[in-house]
């Protein structure tokens, strides 16, 4: 009984903390046309202290979403852009000679901000890539013998163009495993698409005035960290993770020879994460199977090492994630 209680009493204090998430939401509708499942995962991250990973062709407004969502909880945003030449230090910053000093000084570079939006992150080649890793799993930078944290909240939404096109470098594994979320962003309806064109000729863009503020986000973050997963959700996370990794065993055969790697524990931790944000959106103060369903394809897709045999056959990792999500038993 105890429990149910709690469960009341956590309902409640969801309900008092998530204004702010119809706030956000609807400062970003007043910009952003469609786009519903990318402001939902761009809050997932910002609630559970996730990275994200957009993929889709350019001019989708991937770079407008995250400069708006910065307007609205009135933190610093800074866009890299990245290109084949962009060296580390354009990215952390640099020990620049100081002749007033008579000594080096610490000049930080576009990283140390709340929002970072690395734009086209898969034109930069691996050592830039790598710049960024410290940041966004231990966020913090070096920078020769000085080691600084970076601002909180911090979320570095990276943008990358797919694959097949010229001039870009894939993205490690142990790169991709750093980003939460990996969400794959489609074309507009052509309902939308009309409403962009009528509002872009007309050039009246809304005035974007803050919402909400960084506290309030770290404050949600901790009612975040007490959503309820009960163990039957857990045992169907880790069913779901172990499923990539020995499919066999899942009743997934064909998938076997499919697979040349499986997801990583950050994925049972992400999906867990991803789970009690989603929950906390939709102002649940527990974790149920379809929250878990919801994120799967987004903490899943970019963790999942396909064969040979896969892309003979135009298999995509979107297409074992969901016959994965079929198969596995749900609590």
């Amino acid at each position: 009984m105890a429990e149910t209680v709690d469960i009341r009493e956590l309902n409640v204090l969801i309900e008092q903390q998530s204004n702010f998430v119809t706030n956000l939401t609807t400062g970003l509708n007043r910009v952003i046309v469609g786009q519903k499942h990318l402001i939902e995962s761009l809050l997932i991250g910002l609630l559970s202290d996730g990275h994200i990973l957009l993929e889709g062709v350019p001019g989708l407004a991937k770079t407008l979403t995250i400069n708006t969502l910065a307007k609205l909880i009135d933190s610093k945003f800074s866009r890299i852009q990245f290109t084949p030449d962009l060296l580390p230090a354009d990215v952390v910053g640099t020990m620049v000679y100081s002749q007033k000093e008579e000594g080096f000084q610490i000049k930080k570079g576009p990283v140390f901000a709340n929002f970072v939006l690395a734009d086209e992150i898969n034109r930069a080649p691996a050592k830039v890539q790598s710049a960024l890793l410290e940041a966004m799993q231990e966020h913090q930078v070096t920078i020769g013998d000085n080691t600084m944290a970076l601002p909180k909240p911090f979320l570095v939404m990276a943008t990358q163009n797919p694959i097949e096109q010229e001039g870009t470098y894939p993205l490690p594994e142990a790169q991709m495993d750093r980003f939460m979320l990996k969400v794959i962003i489609g074309y507009p309806t052509i309902e939308e698409e009309k409403k962009i064109m009528r509002e872009n000729l007309a050039g009246s863009m809304p005035e974007i005035l803050p919402v909400s503020s960084a506290d309030e986000i770290l404050k949600a973050r901790e009612v975040v960290k007490q959503v309820y997963i009960d163990e039957k959700i857990e045992q169907y996370i880790a069913d779901m993770v172990f499923a990539t990794r020995y499919p066999k065993q899942y009743g997934l055969d064909e998938l076997s020879p499919m697979i040349t790697f499986g997801a990583s524990p950050r994925a049972s931790i992400n999906l867990a994460k991803a789970s009690r944000a989603y929950a906390f959106i939709k102002r649940r103060g527990y974790v149920v199977p379809e929250d878990v369903r919801a994120v799967a394809h987004d903490v899943l897709r970019h963790r999942i090492g396909l064969s040979y045999e896969a892309e003979a056959n135009n298999i995509t990792t979107e297409d074992i994630v969901s016959q994965i999500i079929n198969k596995v038993e749900v609590p």
